[in-house]
This record gives structure tokens, sequence and C-alpha cells, in this order.
């Protein structure tokens, strides 16, 4: 075959190297590599690919003689190698020229004419190998003198470039047991199974389609499997032959059934559609209720005036915006007969979680020191003057977050209804934002603790305890100073006791 001129500067007179060579990728690679060190410019070069009786014998070279090229490079000149273009050898000559020459970020650049019109073959030739191992349909064939009477099974396939010596790797993979040919008109690809011929793949000339069978005793049961997972409703025939090219489909047993599921595809969907109410009902039953419908029946279901439905009633508190991070509303619990109410700021990050007060670290810590002070937690009503953990997010952790007036005045109601309801004898206070929720007005808890005030809440009837929260002390860097702030917040809750 002749090749055309890349390089127009070059007359018919000037004086080339013919380059002969087996027309693959390891023939063009041996040619490049002898006129590369013989310092031959691409355009004193006559690529001649020839048969492999007739090709030139390059002298063999170590692999690491010579200038080095990217390993892009060699990727690309292979795949580039099996287009059918006939200039493809001089222009990859041309690149591994100019990268060795000075150019060795080339194929960075891919603006550059040259760069483009390789990755361009090289697009091509995939995509070829895409459709290849997609479209090609075995069909089995009765061999006389096979192993064990196995069929050989084969192919056929229409390239559009070179592609059967390159995308038989992927067969032989795929297909390592089985003894199978791919017959194409550009070469065949050949393979006796794993215990012959050392397992490797041998090629033969191309042929024509007469060579290849057209049926077997497997396409009915292909074509049944196809139309029963063909889809009417999602059919787009420009995606479908976009995936799957119409000149593809004479070779495959399932094509024959497409014009016809096309043009049935709307009567089927029509059908489907007319079907849908009767089915629905039949198979799926009644639609469930919705989570608040759920909620709304659990309410209805609560005694009247009880803290369970005051708890249910709070999960879909809207009237503030923490409700929108927080993971859910944390009431109170306790006793119905509590005498004494502990009230705190807000849920933390584990009380969050599990919905529960006071089970985080100053839970655990309020625990100890009623321990101490001779008090049953059990028997206590625990709560906190906001029922939605405010935070700040710090990477991976949530940061406690003072709540605002506003979003504790949100909250009154729910803590003024917990507090009617059980009608304690003593309201233990614990924090400034606990005491001024309780008291309406603002508290120097430091100043105040360890006494008992009343409140306005009640008719002044309510007594209310003032101390400092569990997280105060948690928070205290000195070992001694933070042993004295608790031992005081023990004695503060040992006057609880009276009041039980």
């Amino acid at each position: 075959m002749e090749q055309p001129s890349l390089f127009d500067e070059v007359t018919t007179g000037d004086a080339r190297a013919v380059a002969s060579f087996v027309a693959d990728f390891r023939g063009w690679q041996a040619a490049a590599r002898a006129q590369l060190l013989a310092e031959t410019p691409p355009e004193a070069v006559w690529w001649q690919p020839v048969s492999a009786g007739e090709a030139k014998a390059f002298p063999v070279t170590p692999a690491d003689t010579g200038p080095r090229v990217p390993k892009a490079f060699v990727g690309l000149a292979r795949a580039a190698s099996c287009h059918c273009s006939p200039d493809r050898w001089a222009l990859m000559y041309q690149l591994l020229w100019r990268l060795t020459h000075g150019e060795r970020h080339l194929l960075q650049l891919g603006g550059d004419p040259q760069v483009a019109r390789i990755t361009a073959y090289a697009k091509a030739v995939r995509r070829d190998v895409h459709k290849m191992k997609a479209f090609v349909r075995f069909r089995a064939v009765a061999e006389t003198d096979a192993p064990d009477g196995e069929p050989r099974y084969v192919a056929w396939f229409e390239p559009e470039h070179f592609i059967v010596a390159y995308a038989s790797g992927f067969f032989r993979r795929r297909f390592a047991n089985m003894r199978w040919s791919i017959l194409t008109p550009y070469g065949c690809a050949h393979y006796d199974g794993p215990d012959m011929n050392n397992g490797a793949v041998w090629f033969s000339p191309g042929t024509d389609k007469s060579a290849a069978p057209d049926d077997d005793v497997l396409e009915d049961a292909w074509r049944t499997y196809y139309r029963s997972i063909f889809n009417p409703a999602r059919v787009k025939i420009r995606a479908m032959q976009s995936e799957m090219p119409v000149k593809y489909w004479k070779n495959m047993p399932e094509a024959q059934l497409i014009p016809q599921l096309l043009r049935d595809a709307d009567r089927r969907v029509a059908a489907m559609e007319d079907e849908v109410g009767t089915t629905d009902a039949l198979q799926c039953g009644p639609r469930p209720a919705t989570p608040d419908a759920h909620h709304a029946e659990a309410v209805a279901r609560s005694a009247a005036d009880s803290l369970e439905r005051l708890a249910l009633q709070a999960r879909t508190c809207r009237r503030c915006p923490l409700w929108e991070p927080a993971t859910q509303t944390v009431f109170g619990e306790g006793p119905r007969d509590a005498r004494v109410m502990i009230v705190g700021e807000q849920p933390g990050d584990a009380e969050d979680l599990a919905g529960r007060p006071f089970v985080g670290p100053a839970g655990r810590l309020l625990d100890r020191s009623l321990a101490q002070a001779g008090i049953d937690c059990d028997a206590l009503y625990l709560t906190n003057a906001v029922k939605h953990f405010k935070f700040a997010p710090r990477g991976k952790q949530r940061l406690h977050v003072r709540p605002a007036d506003p979003e504790v005045f949100a909250c009154k109601s729910w803590l003024d209804n917990e507090i009617d309801l059980l009608d304690p004898a003593l309201i233990v206070a614990m924090g400034a934002t606990a005491a001024q929720a309780l008291l309406g007005r603002p508290v120097r808890i430091t100043h105040e603790r360890g006494t008992i005030v009343q409140s306005a809440h009640g008719g002044g009837r309510r007594r209310i305890l003032l101390t400092v929260h569990p997280s105060y002390l948690l928070r205290l860097p000195d070992a001694d100073v933070a042993a004295r702030a608790s031992a005081q917040f023990t004695r503060d809750l040992a006057q609880a006791c009276d009041w039980l």
C-alpha cells in the first residue's frame, strides 16, 4: 500500500529510506527504533508495511537503548496502530521524533494537529473495540475432532479498524474455558482452550461471512429472553441506535425482534396503563398512613392532660429554628408524682442522639452527686428549659452553644405545662438559663447558688433551688477548684432531701 505524504515540502525526487515492517505495532516499533538510532528524520523515511515473510529483520537492541519516551505515548501508539488510515505509521514516527528531540511534553499539547490526529485515531480504535466486545455473538459449531465432543463457538464481526489482535486478550480472559473463533474481514482470532497452544490466541487471514454460522440451537432461547426483558415504556430509539448501531443488528439473534417490538411499544404501554388500577389494588393494597397521620393518631390515643400527650405534642414543635439541625425533641422524663423536679439548660450531644435527658457526661456527674446527697434519681423528674440541642459543628464534633433568649421563651410553654401537670414541691434550677426561664429575670448563679427563692409561677407558691449546672463543673481546669465546686454542688442538692 502506498503511503500518502505527510510532508508537503518533500518533493518526489528526494531520496528516502524505505522501512519495510510487519504491519502491527511490534513490527513498527522495531523499525522505528532502528530509524531513531540511525538519526533518520521523519521526512527521510518511507514506511512500507509488508507481510511477515517480506519484512526486513532489524537488529535486536535492548529495550533501554536510545532515548526514553513517555509511557502514555506507547499506549496511544499501540491503539493508533490498529487504525485503518495508511498514514498512521508516519504519523507515529513523526511524534516519536519530536518527543525524543526536545519536545518531551508534546502529548500535553492537545491543540497540536499531530497530537489531535493520533488521539482521534486511538479513540476511534477503542470505540471499535468497545462495539466488538458488546456485539459479538457466538454460535455453537460441532467439530468431529473436538476433545470430549465440545463444540467450537464461532462469531462473525465487521470492525472498522484492524482490532482483532488488539481486542483478543479480552475474549481470552472472558471465555477462558471455551473453544472459540472470531471471524472478520480483517483477520480472524482463534482460541483452543487453556490446554492447547499454551493457552494462547492464534490468528489467521480474514474471511467473509459465509464462513461463519448464522444460527444454532440456543437462538430461540436467546430471543425469548430478550423479548421478556424488553421494556416498551423505556424505549428511546435514538439512544438505542447510538449505543447499538443498526449495522450490527444483522449479526445478532435478537435484532430480528427489534422492529416488531418497537412497532408494538405504544400499544403495550397503553395496555399497561389500563391495567394499573386493578393491579395496584391487587398487589399493593391500601396506601400506608403517613408519619404525620401516625403521630396524630398517637396523640389522640393518649390521655388528656398527661405527660405522655405533652411529650408527643412537643415532638412536632416548630416554634424556633432549633428543631431543624437537631436530631429530635428531648422531653422530660420521670414519675408523674415526683416531688422534686430538676431543670437544666438544654440537651447535649448524647441526649440529642438518645432522645432522653441527662444521659451524657453532665448527666453522669449529676447521678454521682445525687447518690452522694442520698437522693434516689428515680424519684425525680428531669427536664430542660430548652427541648432541642443547639450546637456549632466543628469537623465531626458538635459543640454546645448557649440558647438565646427568644429560643428559651419559645420553649417556656412546654416547661410551664410540665410544672402544672407535676405540681412539684421543689424545683432545682441548674444554671443561669434554667433559673431565668423559671424566675423571669436574669440570675447570677455564683452569687445566689444554694438559696431557695419563690417563683411568680403558680401564684408565688413555687420554690426554686438555685445551683450550677454539672457541665460547669466539667469545664473547671483546676482539679482542686473542681473538687470544692463539686462538693458544694452536692450540698446544694442535699437540700432537696427535705422536700422528698
